[in-house]
């Protein structure tokens, strides 16, 4: 970890004594550390004995600059790996989740586009109340990783939820963060996922029961690995954090997704199709909403474009992955569809295999190149998603 770059912001908070303890492990295990305080928190903390721990001078005035570097607050953000605030009182957190930056700490986490962490630290009823919640829940959807603070007895004598976390436990957090690999830093990949939405008129509509947790899956993988992710996504009911390797693109219909993936695929590495994408569409929507009849009613039908052939004319030296759901001669028409479509390898469901397919939190998959079958047992969708990510790291 000695290459490692921790950014510690230090807000005024009693808590802020526990961050003397919190340098330290970072020197030890080779960290390098600078230090950015509020001017609250030196009632605190010292900054003599910080500058001593961290073994680099403390920044804290907005207007103190140090040798020829005038914009410091970018210079700092820059340097970082990561950025770590502890304590996080509810004035910092309240700043940042409301873009305000008024001195040296707010200004950096603006300038800041490194992961960052906020260890919260204040009264109980300061924590529960409903505006530092609000704000809290706002820098999670933001992907800011909070380390949730501990129930036990505070500065003011009460007992409860606010109590900064110990630490040892932000020390291991940061251990967790930097042990995952970075193995797709540099990397773009396209993904495409959900079902799409074809039209019959204003309110009816052809589709399937793709829940789009596998491409879901697949994009949060990517992006914890470090690589840059465009998510194509038909409607969908889940979320995933806002982060900024990501770009979520929401689409409705086959043409639309169509379209969005040629876009995104002109400046990708490698496109994961797990899309469900219709095969046919209603050839003339009806204009407003169709009266029921008695006699039955014809609705003409035409294909849809096929993303995954247009997708391989266009491959170069692209990574191509596709996914096959089928139900009979499940090997030999994945087989069939890797070659036809060009793909680099494919990843077969079964709808015969129970907890696998649509729906489900889990999937049974069998990844089949031009070389080899594997056959993989029944697993999250999340761990499958790594199976998948490890595969296409084979050809990369």
């Amino acid at each position: 970890m000695a290459s490692k770059n921790v950014l510690l912001g230090i807000s005024g908070g009693i808590a802020a004594y526990k961050t003397y303890t919190l340098i330290r492990l970072f020197v030890k295990n080779g960290y390098n550390v600078k230090v950015i305080t509020t001017k609250n928190a030196l009632n605190f903390v010292n900054e003599l004995t910080l500058r001593t721990l961290s073994n680099n001078r403390v920044c804290s005035d907005m207007f103190s600059f140090v040798g020829d570097v005038s914009t410091e607050h970018i210079a700092l953000s820059e340097w970082a790996d990561v950025f770590v605030v502890a304590p996080a009182t509810a004035n910092i957190i309240g700043k940042y989740a409301n873009a305000i930056a008024d001195d040296m700490l707010s200004t950096c986490l603006l300038a800041c586009n490194k992961q960052i962490f906020f260890a919260p630290a204040m009264n109980t009823n300061m924590y529960n109340n409903k505006g530092v919640q609000e704000n809290l829940q706002t820098l999670k959807k933001r992907g800011i990783q909070i380390i949730e603070p501990n129930n036990g007895e505070l500065a003011c004598g009460t007992v409860g939820q606010g109590r900064m976390a110990e630490a040892e436990e932000i020390f291991d957090r940061l251990e967790v963060f930097f042990s995952t690999k970075q193995d797709l830093e540099g990397k773009t990949f396209l993904i495409t996922a959900g079902p799409t939405v074809e039209q019959i008129d204003s309110v009816r509509f052809i589709s399937n029961n793709s829940s789009g947790r596998m491409g879901y899956a697949l994009a949060q993988e990517i992006i914890d690995r470090g690589g840059v992710v465009n998510l194509v996504s038909g409607p969908v009911s889940i979320d995933i954090l806002p982060n900024r390797n990501l770009h979520l693109i929401k689409v409705t219909s086959a043409k639309e997704m169509y379209e969005m993936a040629l876009k995104y695929f002109e400046n990708s590495d490698v496109a994961i199709c797990s899309a469900a994408v219709a095969d046919y569409t209603p050839k003339t929507p009806y204009n407003g909403k169709m009266k029921k009849k008695q006699e039955s009613v014809t609705i003409e039908l035409e294909p849809t474009k096929d993303i995954l052939k247009t997708l391989a004319k266009n491959k170069g030296n692209r990574i191509l992955v596709g996914f096959a759901l089928e139900t009979d001669n499940e090997i030999e028409n994945a087989k069939k569809k890797l070659l036809t479509k060009n793909l680099d390898f494919i990843v077969l469901n079964s709808l015969n295999d129970k907890g696998a397919g649509f729906e489900y939190t889990t999937n049974k998959v069998t990844l089949i190149d031009k070389q080899d079958i594997v056959a993989l047992p029944l697993k999250s969708k999340t761990q499958v998603a790594k199976d998948i990510i490890d595969k296409t790291l084979t050809f990369l």
